[in-house]
């Protein structure tokens, strides 16, 4: 079923162009004769190597002389595809990916990773009789960034019977594989164990850095926590959050993000789960080596060595616990800072809605107060000159001419109506224009006043708003500088 699966598997898969390399070490009980290469692979010679043809044959040895371990590895060390690493994208055509499998005896599972996200560690023991081999398949491939696929990918098979170890590495230059297979030539005489190369790895992979990224995320959060609950002493570099007294929301909340984002990076639970597989396939590996004569043995080399992988997975595992607990109260306190944000935010909402509040009363005063004001200037130019007009007109006053006038006018050819006016007329203006200008003057002057009320009502408005918002921001910062004294 494995090997149906797995070829069905890899005709589906695409084909991306990789430079494609091959590392062969090998160990010899005289050490003169002991073997190390790393050269370009071309393709015509990509057979040869797997079944050790041609320039790849074993070397004929003197009597006396037997080969004591070995690493045989096809190596992709700096893969450049953007869908290097993507899922059903393979980096050899199909019918060698095939071949490599099979010749090698690497795992038919190992195709299926390709739609793996996190690291992945699996292993098992074949079922082959007369020479069962240890698989193990070791990858972290789901990052993909500025749009390149990104990750590392190793594919082993240990021999039991002969003690070498083949496989396929794989890797884009941020994955510093490079280095892992430099690594590997320093420590060439220990590769009789075939959890060396994954154990480089997984060291570099788990290096300081990791705890150095946890170290500057807190003091990032730390910086945050300062600038959200306006704490006195606060260094230029947190100040930056504040400015006029004003904390810049916008920015503290892109740090947060930034903050969540680097606390989540190389999550330490699954690198424990990485840590448990690998002393799985250790014990895995043990169980059959301890008993072979090839491996030295309880007290030998191997022994030793593998005692001392141990050591080191115990080591990181602790480490990895006291990361996991140090990162839990980080993002503790993020999340208590996001909800302090969250209460700053709403408060400049309620701010903005007062404010808003405010200005729409003001427009709406500034409205009546302009009609008032033009109706109140019409009627004081208008209502005295109506209202003498109206006095005038009545019987209590005669401004008729004379009948003399009257009968010789109304002969006059063109009906000349201009001595009908009566020269009295000046009594109207004498007494309208100075009431007119009366009025103005009063109104100006009432006017004036009115505008004195009105500015003293919009600086309650704004005042009554400032001292809300003041109340607000000192309950809020009374709050968390209480939290701060409990931190301390």
């Amino acid at each position: 079923m494995d090997e149906i699966i797995f070829r069905t598997s890899v005709a589906i898969c695409k084909v991306v162009q990789e430079a494609t390399s091959y590392l062969e070490i090998f160990n010899y009980s005289d050490p003169k004769y002991n073997m190390l290469e790393e050269h370009p692979l071309l393709p015509e010679e990509f057979d040869n190597f797997l079944h050790q043809k041609g320039a790849f044959a074993p070397r004929d040895l003197p009597e006396g002389v037997q080969l004591v371990s070995g690493m045989r590895l096809v190596l992709q060390l700096n893969a450049k595809h953007p869908e290097t690493f993507a899922h059903r994208y393979i980096s050899l055509p199909n019918g060698q990916y095939e071949d490599m499998v099979q010749a090698m005896r690497l795992p038919f599972n190992a195709i299926e990773g390709t739609s793996a996200v996190g690291p992945l560690f699996w292993a098992a023991i074949d079922q082959a009789d007369d020479d069962p081999h240890l698989q193990i398949i070791f990858r972290k491939s789901d990052v993909r960034k500025r749009g390149l696929t990104r990750g590392w990918e190793l594919v082993l098979s240990h021999s039991f019977r002969t003690n070498i170890t083949m496989g396929f590495a794989k890797g884009t230059p941020s994955s510093d594989m490079v280095q892992h297979i430099r690594d590997l030539h320093a420590c060439a005489h220990q590769i009789r164990h075939p959890l060396l190369l994954p154990l480089l790895i997984l060291s570099r992979d788990l290096s300081s850095d990791t705890d150095q990224k946890q170290r500057e995320t807190r003091e990032w959060l730390r910086s945050l926590e300062h600038a959200i609950s306006m704490r006195s002493m606060m260094t230029d570099e947190e100040s930056k959050y504040v400015r006029e007294s004003i904390v810049d929301v916008d920015e503290i909340n892109r740090d947060l993000v930034e903050c969540y984002a680097r606390v989540l990076w190389k999550r330490p639970p699954a690198y424990l789960e990485v840590i448990k597989a690998i002393e799985s396939a250790m014990a895995r590996f043990w169980g059959r080596a301890a008993g072979n004569p090839a491996y030295g043995g309880a007290g030998g080399e191997v022994d030793k060595l593998h005692h001392s992988f141990l050591a080191r997975l115990e080591f990181y595992a602790t480490r990895l616990k006291g990361m996991e607990n140090y990162a839990q109260v980080t993002i503790d306190r993020l999340t208590n800072q996001r909800s302090a944000l969250i209460n700053i935010i709403a408060q400049k909402d309620s701010k903005l809605a007062l404010q808003m509040a405010g200005e729409q009363r003001r427009v709406a005063h500034m409205a009546g107060r302009e009609n008032t004001s033009m109706i109140s200037l019409f009627g004081a130019i208008f209502l005295p000159a109506t209202y003498l007009a109206s006095i005038f007109s009545m019987s209590f006053f005669d401004f008729k001419p004379s009948d003399n006038n009257s009968n010789n006018n109304s002969t006059s050819p063109g009906g000349d109506l201009s001595s009908y006016v009566s020269p009295h007329l000046w009594i109207y203006f004498a007494v309208m224009l100075p009431a007119t200008l009366f009025l103005v003057v009063w109104w100006k002057w009432w006017d004036r006043r009115r505008e004195k009320c009105y500015a003293q009502e919009d600086a309650d408005i704004e005042e009554g708003i400032e001292r809300m918002e003041a109340e607000i921001m000192a309950t809020m910062r009374k709050r968390t500088m209480n939290k701060a004294r409990v931190w301390g």
